[in-house]
């Protein structure tokens, strides 16, 4: 059987991100067994009827041998089908290799490609040998490179880094010293920092699932509108072949086994897609579902050994929306109580851009107690609008990778 037809148990390392909450849910809504790790005991994921248990375990950040211990034991004491990493667990379990017990099916490729992938620098060079194109970039190790590289307006960005940490939008002097300064007090020089032309033009994200260097399941999405932090609070399905390219042309040279995920800025003056990150896991993967691309069911496929054929083209002009992404970009945009209501009511008869537009993150009528983590951010919200930026940067949880975190895990004595 394969895993469209056959109820499998799957374990995630991580519940926090908007990513696997939303896999939660298409994992749910096709009948497989679902338990999740993570350091937080009210993470998102355990907003779900479809999470059959929740395991507390080490957080990843401060304790990554604890953490491979912990999902090395359940692997070895339970019986799941799966692993599946919707995170950086997957930076971990690549280094790991084959040290993880071999009961579970597990998609990743090997740890010198993940790093390359990782790596905002390591991406960056590897654009440049394959001739894809990216924004005018150079990379630098001082404070006194950073200045020489600089030209205004430009992109800062520290080579490790997600969830929108660590970068810098930097248009004239004053930006260029607060980067400076954040830079050198949180020791980043002590590691690569890009720095990238500004390039005015839409968002776009890119995900795949490769096998064994073959691209077998490919979908696009345009930011129609922006939450907090970047991230995206609207989303519309595109057709995109030159990415598609791109991405199969990266994954090709890298032998790439499971997801792999691009960002790209459309510049408004040209027709040529600019790659400005890769992310090596799926990111957010409803839109591509409610497209007819089920990403994650092909995740599984990958991960259980099975060669699947490549997925027909997802449709275009599909629309979706994270509510809670919506609300709090709404409310970091200096938006009003009133602001925010209007934007509710929006959100709750389908009007104006969320017309014909389903929830990804938060599907109350579909899994009533998701209802829970929008409701508190609605009235935390609410009555104080100023703590959207705040609430936001509590997405960088101990779930992730840090600096020191992934010097630890690629230390050659790691265990």
């Amino acid at each position: 059987m394969t895993a469209a037809t056959k109820p499998l148990r799957v374990l995630m390392p991580e519940g926090s991100s908007t990513s696997g909450r939303e896999a939660v849910t298409i994992l749910g809504m096709a009948g497989h067994h679902v338990e999740v790790c993570d350091p937080s005991r009210w993470c998102l994921a355990r907003y779900s009827r479809f999470v059959r248990k929740f395991h507390h375990c080490p957080p990843l950040r401060t304790d990554p041998a604890g953490f491979l211990r912990f999902v090395e034991h359940l692997l070895a004491s339970q019986h799941f089908d799966v692993l599946l990493p919707t995170h950086e667990q997957g930076f971990l379990f690549a280094r790991a290799g084959g040290l993880l017990p071999p009961r579970a099916g597990l998609a990743l490729p090997g740890f010198s490609a993940y790093r390359a992938a990782h790596s905002k620098a390591g991406f960056s060079r590897l654009l440049d040998q394959l001739g894809l194109p990216q924004p005018p970039t150079r990379i630098v190790t001082s404070a006194d490179d950073l200045r020489s590289a600089m030209r205004f307006p430009s992109v800062v960005k520290t080579s490790i880094g997600t969830a929108s940490r660590g970068i810098w939008f930097v248009r004239d002097a004053s930006d260029l010293n607060l980067a400076l300064y954040e830079l050198d007090s949180a020791g980043d020089f002590s590691g690569e920092v890009l720095v990238q032309d500004l390039v005015t033009g839409t968002v776009e994200k890119a995900q795949s699932v490769f096998c064994r260097g073959r691209l077998v399941g490919f979908h696009a999405y345009r930011q129609v509108a922006a939450g907090v932090g970047g991230g995206e609070a609207i989303k519309e399905s595109v057709s995109r072949p030159a990415i598609r390219s791109a991405i199969e042309t990266i994954g090709a040279h890298l032998h790439w086994h499971g997801a792999l995920s691009v960002d790209v800025m459309m510049p408004l003056d040209s027709t040529t897609p600019l790659l400005i990150d890769c992310n090596p896991r799926l990111v957010e993967p409803m839109n591509a579902y409610a497209a007819g691309t089920d990403l994650v069911d092909l995740l599984l496929r990958v991960s259980l050994g099975e060669t699947p054929e490549p997925l027909a083209e997802s449709r275009a002009g599909v629309r979706t929306h994270l509510a809670m992404q919506a609300l709090l970009g709404s409310a970091s945009r200096d938006g009003t109580r009133r602001d925010l209501i209007r934007e509710c009511g929006r959100i709750a008869t389908g009007d104006g851009p969320y017309r014909d537009s389903a929830e990804e993150l938060t599907p109350v009528r579909l899994d009533w107690p998701s209802a829970v983590p929008l409701a508190m951010t609605t009235a935390l919200l609410l009555t104080s609008p100023q703590i959207a930026s705040s609430l936001a940067r509590g997405g960088f949880g101990a779930h992730l990778l840090d600096r020191g975190s992934i010097k630890t895990i690629e230390n050659e004595d790691f265990r």
